[in-house]
């Protein structure tokens, strides 16, 4: 199994890497795609936890809040309006259920489903956010938008890689097993740690005090941690090992992006409250 999540990530993390370099309207597009995929995945799996939704309405909810993340700014509070008219058509579509205690799990769901999966627009208001570096800096070439999103990206693996080492060679107290039995104290500290000191070195590159990153680091490695546990808590209810099986050795494309989930918006508050 390692070698096949090596295999994986071995083809995937180079085309990424060229999509974060070339930026703009690439990483929309993957945004987008992974988008689409991680909500068909969530609606599958609340279906099979017993919560009935309707998908369709769903998954073009949650596109067309990344989608309004990517275009210019027209009408200010854009993104509420279009949350505001999925609860309405959600509702809408809850009524075709004949009894009402089928309805309003329906209405939930659909809504929840959407609005989880359309986190993954914060990856893209990230990098609108993003402070230009300095020239002087040394990785003002990325600019703003590619550098902020690297931050995310590398961030994001440091801390998974860092869990999963010292984790495996010197975990022994579990936290939330209940959840996911596989998660030890000594993982969740070599994570911040190996997250911490990753961040860091790329916020000094981008021109950023080093305070910045140790204050963003165990931010975005514990928003990192609970995207995680979040999803497992969800496939646990669904009696799946995995959201899917698109990427040999990964899963689905939800177990692949459930840390971001929650990592974008945290770091994309944070470099809004205290970088810009």
């Amino acid at each position: 199994m390692l070698r096949q999540r090596a295999l994986s990530a071995a083809v995937l993390v180079p085309p990424l890497i060229v999509v974060v370099i070339l930026g703009g309207a690439w990483i929309v597009a993957v945004v987008v795609v992974a988008t689409v995929l991680a909500a068909v995945e969530m609606f599958r799996l609340l279906r099979s936890a017993g919560y009935p939704s309707v998908p369709a309405l769903g998954i073009v909810l949650a596109l067309g809040i990344v989608i309004d993340a990517a275009a210019p700014v027209e009408l200010e509070g854009s993104g509420l309006i279009l949350v505001a008219i999925g609860v309405i058509l959600s509702a809408v579509g809850a009524f075709a259920k004949r009894d009402p205690r089928d309805g309003l799990p329906t209405w939930f769901s659909t809504i929840f489903g959407a609005l989880y999966a359309s986190l993954l627009g914060f990856v893209i208001r990230l990098g609108q956010a993003g402070p230009e570096p300095p020239p002087t800096a040394p990785l003002a070439a990325l600019g703003g938008e590619r550098g902020w999103i690297l931050v995310l990206i590398l961030g994001v693996w440091a801390y998974d890689t860092g869990a999963y080492f010292v984790g495996r060679h010197f975990g022994r107290r579990t936290f939330l097993s209940h959840i996911s039995p596989s998660k030890t104290y000594a993982g969740l500290v070599g994570g911040l740690v190996a997250c911490t000191v990753v961040v860091t070195l790329i916020t000094v590159g981008l021109g950023e005090p080093p305070g910045i990153g140790i204050l963003l680091g165990p931010l975005l490695a514990a928003a990192a941690q609970a995207g995680d546990l979040a999803e497992s808590m969800l496939k646990r209810a669904a009696g799946a090992k995995d959201s899917g099986t698109l990427i040999p050795g990964h899963g689905g494309i939800l177990d692949r992006v459930d840390s971001f989930l929650f990592a974008a918006p945290v770091v994309t508050l944070f470099v809004l409250a205290a970088v810009r």
